[in-house]
């Protein structure tokens, strides 16, 4: 059997093997020798080992993966799907033996690994299930059940409405279809771009796998077999986005010690013991961290215990949830449900029938077996046929489910099946998903505004007849339309000093476009900025500025700050806002900004904040190694770009642009999410069809492809995908015989 790689101009990676396993064997090979570091970073996340050589900044998440028992759940779900569907484990078993033939070489060239004096340990058959759980177990943004909580119990159930957006903890994407009737080549056009956190190398590896069954050019997600996400056969194409489903629910737990262990109180009021044991969590330049593991019949324990949280949690817990106050000396702990701990199911055995796909009703059937996370999906085929549907496994119950933590102690909080995922039409030959409130309505809470939606729709209609070579420009689309509520009430305000009646009359007549160029974009982001810290400020939102007594990892969600700035157009155009004297507010920042008016242009202080797993430092003072915080976005930057100087570059676009480079008004203007890939896919010739990520093909810090593809991504450029093989070039040095 032959295996062959090849390489385009860019460095990335094209798969020809005789079949299915030697191709998921060079897909693990390969992946190895270009990310063996990032390959090792995953593998200690998921299963909760990363502060081993992180430092102290990675403990929280290591503990959270622990007590979430995501290598368990993954062992879980792999001896499932071999009992299900061995095909998929024998094709998972051939990806994991291709990684751990390539780590050697790949580890020899990642200077990480000199570094630390680490050596990459093998990998298991289900170490990529673990990847994806590790990936995706936050993708969802559970924890924002803990800020509803906080948020009804200090200001009311409206609450909920009021700071209903995607939050800086949350992933969003774009994506669009073009269907065969507004195209110039009669066939269909599918792009857009993934939202994810930036890290270096990315999240999403460009490439090619080729075998006699088929022939799929893709973004892989590296450590994680086939192309899950996005993908083009050559006969038809898929892509998605994420569907702001909720489908992960937060249980508060009555937990009692025994001389046998731990015990939960159920809804049928009984005590069930618990499953519990401990584990060691070592910390590089710290001591150890002993650990308790609990798991209850609803889930891992993922905060608390026996002895529980801060009272003040268990006070709202019960406030919000409407039940009776917990008997004196009982205390709560927080357990997670999700569905791949209950089914034992990843939903794996979606991945090669989508490889296998000819037809979007192949990837429409390859989609029911799909799990996690819940997303919606386009497709489209050589023969003019669209799909547009959510795919997930989304459980049936009860709605307090949705909104915040509910009592394990009380009935009628079981789950009840799965919700059926809605279809959704492609009307007037477009459909646009930008995790809108769309066809995954029924199955969310929070959605993100209409905005990045709206404007594509407008811009697709602005011109009958689309090609490939357009769709560049919708991608870095910077017009700002949640400007709007703050602008109306600058327009309100009189008796200004003349500075701040210059910084009105300059702002009402800025083009609400966040350009790199502009200094009106970085006029409005200061006052904006300047606003959401008065609001915060105000004494109304004080019980909501010092987050409780929740793990650091889950933090994020939770800040006053960034919930205030991502829905400060829902404050300030809401009829009433608690008492908040808001023209006062604005009427004040206004000031405050025209008196020390920003000097430079938006890409002065919007930068780029990409994430690297920098190794612990050796000899470095303790408790000072690099951090990793899943969506921290305070203090300074770690391991910025090389060949980028000093500063890391600058960028266009905003939260709620089509360019989503989110900044986080009131907090920093530097942007640690925006877009992790960008795509088209043309049905009429897939050499017609372009990609880039942020940085390129290879992770190795000062190979030729770590950062070629860096300048592109900055402006909005794509490259062509190669898809004839005379055009590539052998690599020789990884071909198997």
């Amino acid at each position: 059997m032959t295996i062959e790689t090849y390489r385009d101009a860019w460095g990335i990676p094209h798969l020809r093997a005789s079949s299915t396993l030697e191709l998921a064997r060079a897909q693990g090979r390969v992946t190895a020798l270009d990310r063996a570091w990032q390959l090792e970073a995953e593998r200690h996340r998921s299963q909760g080992t990363s502060a081993a050589f992180l430092g102290a900044g990675a403990l929280s998440w290591d503990v959270l993966a622990r007590r979430a028992r995501l290598d368990d759940t993954a062992r879980r779900c792999f001896a499932a799907l071999e009992r299900r569907d061995p095909e998929t484990a024998d094709w998972v078993r051939a990806y994991v033996d291709g990684v751990n033939e390539g780590l050697p070489s790949g580890a020899r060239r990642a200077p990480e690994f000199t570094r630390t004096g680490l050596s990459p340990a093998p990998w298991r058959p289900w170490t990529p299930l673990g990847v994806w759980l590790a990936t995706h177990l936050l993708f969802a943004g559970f924890p924002a059940k803990l800020w509803r909580e906080q948020a009804i119990r200090h200001l009311g159930p409206g609450a909920v409405g009021l700071f209903a957006t995607d939050g800086p903890g949350t992933a969003g994407s774009n994506g669009w279809l073009v269907s065969g009737a507004r195209t110039a080549t009669g066939h269909a056009l599918i792009a857009g771009d993934p939202h994810r956190f930036i890290e270096d190398p990315g999240v999403y590896q460009q490439i090619r796998l080729s075998c006699p069954e088929f022939d799929v050019v893709g973004l892989a997600v590296p450590g994680v077999p086939g192309i899950a996400h996005f993908g083009h056969t050559g006969a038809v194409a898929w892509a998605i986005t994420n569907a702001m489903a909720d489908y992960q629910d937060l249980y508060r737990e009555r937990l009692r010690r025994t001389g046998a262990g731990v015990q939960a109180l159920g809804p049928d009021g009984h005590w069930h013991r618990a499953a519990r044991h401990t584990e060691t969590v070592q910390i590089a330049g710290e001591p150890p961290v002993e650990i308790e593991i609990i798991e209850t019949e609803r889930g891992p324990v993922i905060a608390g215990g026996p002895e529980g949280l801060a009272a003040r949690i268990t006070a709202s817990a019960d406030s919000v949830a409407g039940d009776s106050p917990p008997e004196p000396g009982e205390n709560t702990a927080l357990a997670l449900r999700h569905p791949p701990r209950v089914t034992s199911d990843l939903g794996f055995s979606a991945l090669l029938p989508l490889l296998r796909a000819r037809t979007v009703g192949d990837v429409d059937r390859a989609l029911d077996a799909w799990a996690e996370p819940v997303n919606v999906v386009q497709a489209a085929d050589t023969h003019g046929r669209t799909l547009h549907r959510v795919a997930g496994r989304v459980p049936v119950r009860a709605q307090a489910n949705r909104l915040h933590p509910v009592p394990a102690w009380q009935p009628g909080h079981d789950w009840q099946g799965w919700h059926e995922t809605p279809y959704a039409p492609v009307e007037d030959g477009i459909a646009v998903m930008a995790n809108q409130r769309g066809p995954a309505a029924p199955l969310g809470v929070e959605f993100a505004p209409p905005h990045r939606a709206d404007r594509i729709r407008a811009l697709l209609d602005a011109r009958r007849t689309w090609t490939a070579d357009a769709m560049p420009a919708i991608h870095t689309d910077t017009h700002l339309a949640s400007a709007a509520p703050l602008l109306d009430h600058l327009a309100a305000l009189d008796g200004l000093t003349p500075a701040a009646a210059r910084l009105r009359d300059r702002l009402l007549a800025w083009n609400r476009h966040m350009d790199a160029d502009s200094t009106d974009a970085a006029a409005y982001a200061a006052l904006r900025g300047a606003v959401v810290r008065r609001l915060a400020a105000h004494p109304v939102f004080a019980p909501l500025a010092e987050p409780p007594a929740y793990p650091e990892v889950l933090l994020p969600w939770l800040a006053l700050v960034p919930r205030l700035g991502y829905a400060l157009e829902h404050l300030l155009s809401a009829e009433e806002l608690y008492g908040v004297d808001r023209p006062t507010a604005i009427r004040a920042a206004l000031e405050e900004v025209a008196a020390e008016p920003p000097a430079g242009t938006w890409s002065g202080t919007h930068r780029l904040a990409a994430w690297r797993a920098l190794p612990y430092p050796e000899g470095a003072p303790e408790g000072q190694a690099e951090e990793q915080v899943e969506g921290q976005v305070e203090g300074q930057v770690e391991g910025q770009p090389e060949g980028q100087g000093e500063m890391a570059p600058g960028l266009a676009g905003d939260h709620d642009c089509v360019l989503c480079t989110s900044a986080v008004p009131g907090l920093t203007d530097r942007a640690a999410r925006g877009p992790a890939a960008r795509y088209v896919w043309d049905l009429a010739d897939r050499a017609g069809s372009r990609w880039v990520v942020p940085f390129g093909a290879d992770g190795v810090p000062g190979a030729p492809h770590h950062h070629d593809q860096l300048p592109l991504w900055l402006k909005g450029e794509l490259v062509p995908v190669v898809t004839d093989w005379t055009l590539l070039t052998p690599d020789p040095t990884e071909e198997i015989r």
